[in-house]
């Protein structure tokens, strides 16, 4: 069976995130309450990052722009990433592993 769009852009943002060895996990949305979760949840030199895959002009819903907003407003960092906009991702976590916590 052929990998979906979508599935070939989160095969690529893991490789991405395995290169820079970022700690992820990829929650499953269930009835349980998961929906609307970005795909990926990370934590990058101790910062928060999620990131919603998506392919081609696929849209986000309404549910995932309330999580990702919710991140924004909580301090964390959030990015939609898709085919055309991947070479992102690096310098992003180049940034966040810059960034220097506490004294």
């Amino acid at each position: 069976m052929a990998a979906t769009p979508e599935a070939k852009v989160k095969k690529q943002i893991r490789a991405i995130l395995d290169e820079h060895g970022v700690y992820y996990a990829m929650p499953i949305g269930t009835g349980y309450g998961n929906s609307g979760v970005p795909d990926f949840l990370c934590c990058v030199n101790g910062c928060f990052l999620a990131i919603e895959a998506k392919a081609g002009r696929g849209k986000t819903t309404a549910l995932q722009d309330d999580n990702i907003t919710r991140i924004v407003d909580s301090g964390g960092v959030a990015i939609v990433l898709r085919e055309t906009n991947l070479h992102e991702l690096q310098p992003l976590i180049k940034t966040l592993k810059e960034i220097k916590h506490g004294p």
